[in-house]
């Protein structure tokens, strides 16, 4: 997960080229992805954003949405989850910046990233879901271009630090 003041956003895939993707994804994946989200921030709400775009169009851009994306939503929904989607991602960032959802479940990395960077570069936090202690790390990652040169940002980290401490409770 990234996160800022702002913005959550998590990936179901994450470094793997663009045209890869679509076979990456998958229902089971998605599902449990969303109740990861749902086990750190119980009761929130989540939207999950559409691989193709304007989220396929009923099948007019591509069929993952209605094969794999929406099969993943009715079944969280189905356990209480209060999840919503498949959304395009030229929309649900906006919304979940204003406050409609909490998360944003976005399908490859850049979909995610991208929003997430802009609304609080110097801010942002990689947080790694799912292990048995809490993991926060700076979100624009190791800057070794930079390094030794008096000129890097220490926000991040700082955010960082905050956001472990505020999990911890």
């Amino acid at each position: 997960m990234l996160a800022n003041s702002k913005l959550k956003v998590v990936l179901e895939t994450t470094h793997i080229p663009l045209n890869k993707v679509a076979n990456r994804i998958s229902s089971d994946s998605i599902f449990k992805k969303l109740l990861l989200i749902d086990r750190y921030f119980p009761g929130e709400k989540i939207a999950v954003a559409g691989l193709n775009p304007h989220a396929g169009e009923s099948g007019l851009f591509g069929d993952e949405e209605e094969r794999v994306i929406k099969p993943a939503i009715k079944k969280a929904r189905d356990l209480g989850l209060k999840v919503y989607g498949p959304f395009p991602s030229d929309t649900v960032f906006n919304r979940a910046v204003s406050g409609e959802f909490g998360t944003v479940l976005c399908m490859y990395h850049d979909q995610g990233l991208i929003p997430v960077k802009l609304t609080g570069f110097e801010e942002t936090v990689n947080v790694t879901l799912g292990l048995p202690f809490v993991r926060t790390s700076v979100g624009h990652g190791t800057a070794y271009d930079i390094a030794g040169k008096g000129i890097a940002s220490v926000k991040s980290f700082i955010s960082a630090v905050d956001l472990a401490v505020k999990m911890l409770g």
